[in-house]
């Protein structure tokens, strides 16, 4: 689906709602890259960039936000990165769009902190995905470098992190970014 059509994410989410009952945790999961310099950039890279990343959050948390405050719980998880905190060159929109993220959770992190609803962001680093196998070893090598513990993240580390914010240990935070980076933004 095309997590920027409003008609069709608050249709999912309805029928989501109206198959489970209730949901409890929503992980905004959304990224997409169209690498650029600016200069070079297409207006339609840097919407599709920033409709996909951004509004596709704003659109499903606002299809389980009236749910959520009804219920008086709820966990909100938005996956940022670390380019949204320290940007990168080529990636102006991406950046932009993570760093919106950013922003996004802790305003609505106020907005439903009194109904006992909590929204956090991740900031992954270079995590093994398809979009970090792209890099050429040069690019790898340099990365390695940067990250004090010398690795690139696994998957499971972020998965790890959103179980956490999902969990009750972690009910007393809220409007918080925790970066999964090997200690690259620190």
């Amino acid at each position: 689906m095309d997590v920027a059509e409003s008609r069709a994410v608050a249709e999912a989410g309805e029928k989501i709602l109206a198959e489970t009952g209730r949901v409890d945790i929503l992980v905004n999961n959304i990224g997409i890259t169209r690498d650029g310099l600016l200069v070079r950039m297409s207006e339609q890279d840097w919407d599709t960039v920033l409709d996909t990343n951004l509004k596709g959050a704003f659109l499903f948390t606002k299809a389980f936000a009236r749910a959520f405050i009804k219920q008086r719980s709820g966990c909100v998880i938005n996956v940022s990165s670390i380019t949204g905190l320290i940007g990168n060159a080529g990636q102006c929109n991406y950046a932009a769009s993570k760093a919106a993220l950013l922003g996004f959770t802790k305003s609505v992190a106020r907005e439903l902190a009194s109904r006992g609803i909590t929204v956090n962001a991740l900031a992954p680093g270079f995590v093994e995905t398809d979009m970090t196998a792209a890099l050429s070893e040069e690019v790898r090598r340099e990365l390695l470098q940067k990250i004090p513990l010398n690795a690139f993240g696994q998957p499971n580390d972020i998965a790890n992190a959103a179980l956490f914010l999902a969990s009750p240990a972690a009910r007393y935070i809220t409007g918080q970014v925790i970066t999964v980076d090997g200690g690259m933004v620190m």
